[in-house]
């Protein structure tokens, strides 16, 4: 591939980016302000954005590119986002097409703070995060709590194979779950809403690997917590404990576990199970996960 390929490519992923915020309601001055400091770092280097390093753009923005710090940080967190949206929907292309990984040069030494929702730490590796659910699994037949074990190892896989926040994974219930729909079937949640609109149901992928844990889990384990599983409301993930409240009203199903006790399972999932540089895990993490 050549250069020109390369920047036709970008020019191309820049429109499509530009449709994705318009079709969000985002205003065209908005869109305007986001593609520009993207365009202006490359054009400084003459490159496109999968070759732009951190070392550039810090260099840029500490000193061609430096403005108020205010500007600076809205600017790095345009780049940020646009990278976002490249490792979404490009990640696999530009590697096929061009040999270059998708990482951002907004990295966590240059990240500004309060970002908002592209706010990361430095997630593990997808060859850590594999041996993570490998030796996971490996213990749930000894676990005290087997069907408890089992419901805290599928929610993070799936979680982790979706990416999904906690907070819109823990209310999902049975009949959320469209098995039909898409080659692999997917699953209702209620999506983070944008300009104060308030929570918007979408669908989320299971893919082949979640189908097969998913489908496991609600033949083998699901039943294990007593309430009716066949009901639509059943929650997929249900507590093991049954509120006073619940149980007086005699209701056919169970409380859905609560993102607090999802993090700390997943706290402890990884000081037993993690190994590497990076030593903890919460549910933000698992959608962040870079590549080996």
């Amino acid at each position: 591939m050549s250069a020109q390929d390369e920047e036709s490519f970008f020019v191309d992923a820049l429109t499509e980016y530009q449709w994705a915020r318009d079709a969000a309601g985002l205003a065209p001055s908005s869109i305007d302000k986001l593609i520009k400091p993207v365009i202006e770092v490359c054009d400084f280097y003459g490159t496109v954005p999968w070759h732009l390093t951190p070392r550039e753009v810090d260099k840029y923005f500490a000193g061609p590119g430096k403005r108020a710090r205010h500007t600076n940080r809205q600017k790095l967190n345009h780049i940020d986002a646009f990278f976002a949206f490249l490792e979404q929907r490009y990640a696999h292309e530009i590697m096929m097409r061009f040999g270059a990984s998708m990482e951002s040069p907004v990295d966590p030494f240059n990240r500004p703070v309060h970002r908002g929702d592209f706010g990361l730490r430095i997630p593990p590796s997808q060859t850590a995060m594999k041996e993570f659910f490998a030796r996971w699994r490996e213990q749930l037949s000894h676990s005290r709590k087997f069907a408890v074990a089992c419901r805290d190892y599928v929610m993070s896989k799936i979680g982790y194979i979706s990416g999904v926040r906690a907070a819109e994974l823990c209310p999902v219930t049975m009949g959320d779950i469209h098995w039909e729909h898409g080659q692999w079937g997917r699953f209702v949640v209620q999506g983070k809403g944008a300009r104060g609109s308030g929570p918007r149901p979408r669908e989320a992928y299971l893919f082949r690997e979640g189908r097969e844990l998913l489908w496991w889990y609600i033949e083998e384990v699901r039943a294990e917590f007593g309430d009716d599983v066949e009901h639509a409301s059943a929650p997929l993930w249900p507590s093991e404990r049954k509120p006073k409240a619940v149980a007086a009203l005699n209701l056919p199903i169970a409380p859905a576990i609560t993102p607090s006790t999802f993090r700390r399972q997943l706290h402890a999932a990884a000081a037993n199970f993690l190994t590497g540089p990076v030593t903890d895990l919460y549910p933000h993490l698992l959608r962040h996960v870079v590549s080996a």
